[in-house]
């Protein structure tokens, strides 16, 4: 029961889509209508506005690291559910039809949460990536590659494997952009859309 309490708990945490509430409380109407049409915070920077996009990026990895740490207060396996079921939440939100973001955000909060030096791992292989290429979805995946393999190394097998399973929801998330990205038509970070 715990565990599917616990699971629950966090895909409810995860489906808050702060991205279009922000938008629509700043008046700029509903983000799902601009850009990649995902409440995300790559597509939020596509209004324009610097501040909402880096509130939202905040506001949903938060929503991951908060279920994680919750339930891992709890029991360890708990907190694995919970930050699984954020990210779920996030992609599959019951208030919007299950038609969500693409877990990045989410996905940092709850890598965040549950071994954070998987974090830098992220952040470091993210960063490189967006500046070399321009590319948000591209810095992405190549991230989403590289964490489950170091968390191999530095975490656990559970907290490991946790993540490859959810790196292979963010690819196939993903595959839209990966066939922008092959056909040269991918917005770059920062373009209006």
């Amino acid at each position: 029961m715990g565990y599917a309490i616990a699971l629950v708990f966090g895909y409810l945490l995860g489906s808050i889509p702060f991205g279009l509430l922000i938008t629509r409380a700043a008046g700029l109407g509903d983000v799902r209508k601009i850009g990649s049409g995902n409440i995300g915070a790559t597509n939020v920077l596509r209004t324009g506005n610097k501040g909402l996009a880096a509130a939202t990026l905040l506001l949903d990895a938060l929503k991951g690291t908060a279920a994680a740490l919750i339930a891992g207060h709890f029991s360890p396996d708990f907190g694995l559910l919970a930050g699984f079921g954020a990210f779920l939440g996030h992609l599959f939100p019951v208030w919007l039809g299950f038609k969500g973001g693409k877990g990045v955000a989410t996905y940092l909060g709850v890598l965040i949460g549950l071994a954070w030096q998987g974090m830098l791992v992220f952040a470091v292989v993210w960063l490189a990536m967006a500046f070399l290429f321009r590319y948000s979805s591209l810095a992405a995946l190549a991230a989403a590659v590289v964490v489950p393999i170091a968390l191999y190394f530095i975490s656990t097998p559970q907290i490991a494997g946790l993540f490859a399973v959810m790196s292979l929801i963010v690819i196939i998330k993903h595959r839209a952009n990966i066939s922008r990205l092959l056909a040269g038509t991918e917005g770059k970070i920062g373009a209006k859309g």
